[in-house]
């Protein structure tokens, strides 16, 4: 790809615009540390829930969904697509808990929830894996993906220092580094507020210039009817895979076998943690709620970033991978196929190049400077003004918060240099969370959990996953778990073992151990007023707290919310194919969902808190 002098200054106007929100909000973000990590709780719903999808919709995210589309159709994203069912949890069931709860971040829980040094460490252990390990693992993910773009973008890129040489790998690193030192500047400057005002830039930007990509893609391939009739065509090679416009996958193909598909829809959702998808809300989707106004502003955005991610996102970058497919058959490695359609001149115009760099620029900071804000609340609020340095002042703790941003941005790179696969991260990272869900979310509606159940929970899961992936080969083949990461029998059955196993040891230990102290259980519930049902001795000693008995209307909205999503994102793909009669019935019997949802939340009042930890 060939930049002119007007595509870099599209490109120098893109930063200056984020370093200038990141001047612009310096003042205000540097006052206290509610400010830097949490706004000063008084964010309005679509600030923060837009914030959500920005940071989820990563420089990585569309050659992944491309691979998939080119691996397995349409049908393939149910990998993703299943964590639907555990955000809406997120937006009825948790978000205006999350919200009352007033901590500043989620592993700040363990000890309101829980008491003495067990919730310590558990509050300890956590902020430090989860600030250092895992944060540090997404962003070398993420830095890696980027690598992989400039590579195929220009593939000429070199830089030499002297007599020091740098080839593509190197000087995309640099030029990676270089873009996170600007994001990890505005991070810093500005922290969370600064955030979320660029991810609403940068959302625009980078959704914008998808749409507009895959406008042009699928009229290179001929247009929509084209298009279609040539992936039938390529339907025939595929040999048992099922359609590659098929929404719902063939259960008899290899790549999603029954026993799959009912993992991803009865199990994964509820049960695996994975940063972004965390049963029971948390990390950064909880940041952004505890940043929200009130609770009415907590549910919206965490409904708004549902139906933006799950519905709105997907298709231009589903379309783009479809006309890769018909544009170049014999490209080797599928992901790039996103790539390719941009720095193909006959595809995409030459003369909006620049917008579409500024727009990657765009999906790799909003995760980056989301990652680095949220990582160093961990460090900061969670281990150093916890265990270390517990009476200083808000300053020297907005200072070390900026410090952490700059000590994570370089072990972040570090990551980067010892990564070989995007893919393969993540899957550890899914391996190592299985079977930690059904606490996470319980722990919220039973008294009798205590802190001892969640550290067994994770500990189970590590340990189990660890022996099923590296364990004997005769266990494993026994267990029906040695078909290596990409067999998703293997898979399914690694899933299934693990959670039977983990749920086992946790629900063991939770009646082997003594409960919390009444005290701590007091306070939470009367902070917190979670649904009374399983709070039985600790909701009659707190009698005069009313809490919600709003389970079951909430499961109502949480079936309905569901529907009112899967209906539009698949009405839209049906209109989009030419299926119009079939695609307005979806869209309506969406809208009818989505407008009995808006009533039953209505019918049972909007609840704002005026009082107590959570006031904004």
């Amino acid at each position: 790809m060939h930049l002119t002098w007007i595509d870099w200054s599209v490109i120098a106007a893109y930063f200056a615009v984020n370093l200038g929100i990141g001047l612009w909000y310096r003042r205000r973000a540097t006052g206290s540390t509610s400010e830097f990590f949490v706004g000063g709780r008084n964010v309005s719903w679509w600030l923060a829930g837009t914030s959500m999808v920005a940071t989820t919709f990563a420089a990585d995210t569309p050659l992944a969904v491309t691979g998939i589309v080119a691996a397995n159709g349409i049908a393939g994203n149910w990998v993703w697509w299943n964590m639907l069912l555990s955000a809406m949890l997120t937006v009825f069931f948790f978000a205006r808990l999350w919200r009352r709860a007033g901590v500043l971040t989620d592993v700040e829980f363990a000890e309101i929830r829980y008491a003495g040094k067990p919730a310590a460490f558990l509050r300890g252990f956590r902020a430090l894996y989860l600030g250092l390990p895992i944060n540090c693992i997404v962003l070398g993910w993420v830095n890696l993906a980027m690598v992989k773009i400039l590579k195929i973008v220009f593939p000429d890129l070199a830089l030499d220092f002297g007599s020091v040489h740098l080839g593509p790998d190197g000087t995309a690193l640099c030029i990676v580094f270089g873009i996170m030192l600007v994001t990890a500047l505005i991070s810093t400057l500005s922290g969370l507020w600064g955030v979320l005002v660029t991810d609403l830039f940068q959302f625009v930007l980078k959704m914008g210039m998808v749409i507009v990509l895959a406008w042009y893609a699928v009229k290179a391939a001929g247009g929509m009817d084209t298009m279609v009739q040539k992936l039938k065509v390529l339907d025939a090679s595929r040999g048992g895979q099922g359609s590659i416009l098929s929404f719902v996958p063939d259960l008899n193909s290899p790549w999603m076998p029954m026993i799959a598909f009912f993992v991803y829809l009865a199990v994964t959702w509820w049960a695996t943690w994975y940063p972004g998808a965390e049963p029971g809300g948390g990390g950064y989707v909880a940041q952004r709620i505890f940043s929200a106004k009130d609770e009415r502003n907590s549910l919206l955005a965490t409904l708004w970033f549902s139906i933006a991610h799950y519905a709105i996102r997907p298709w231009p970058w589903i379309l783009t991978a479809l006309a890769s497919l018909v544009l170049y058959p014999t490209l080797k490695d599928k992901e790039s196929g996103f790539v390719k359609v941009i720095v193909d001149p006959n595809v995409f115009p030459p003369v909006l190049a620049g917008l579409m760099v500024a727009a990657f620029a765009a999906a790799y900071m909003s995760t980056v400077e989301t990652q680095l804000n949220w990582g160093a609340s961990y460090l900061v609020s969670d281990f150093y003004r916890r265990f270390l340095k517990p009476a200083e002042t808000d300053a020297h703790y907005v200072r070390m918060a900026q410090v952490s941003t700059v000590i994570l941005m370089f072990a972040s790179c570090l990551v980067t240099g010892q990564m070989s696969s995007i893919s393969g991260a993540w899957k550890f990272l899914m391996a190592i969370g299985a079977g930690t869900g059904s606490v996470l979310i319980l722990r919220w509606f039973w008294w009798r959990i205590n802190a001892w159940s969640e550290v067994s929970a994770m500990a189970a899961s590590f340990v189990v996953s660890m022996v099923l992936k590296f364990g004997p080969t005769g266990l494993r083949h026994g267990l029906r778990v040695d078909g290596g990461d990409d067999d998703p029998t293997s898979f399914a059955w690694t899933v299934l073992i693990t959670v039977a196993v983990s749920n086992a040891v946790w629900l063991a230990v939770t009646f082997l151990t003594a409960p919390e102290d009444k005290s701590v259980l007091l306070s939470f519930y009367r902070r917190v007023r979670p649904s009374a049902g399983l709070w039985g001795p600790i909701a009659r000693e707190a009698s005069e707290v009313v809490p919600p008995r709003d389970v079951a209307s909430n499961l109502v909205d949480w079936a309905l919310g569901c529907a009112m999503i899967y209906l539009a994102l698949f009405g839209v793909g049906k209109l989009l194919f030419g299926e119009t009669g079939t695609g307005l019935v979806f869209l309506a019997l969406s809208a009818a969902s989505g407008a009995i949802v808006y009533w039953n939340l209505n019918r049972r009042g909007w609840k704002v808190l005026d009082d107590g930890p959570g006031k904004g």
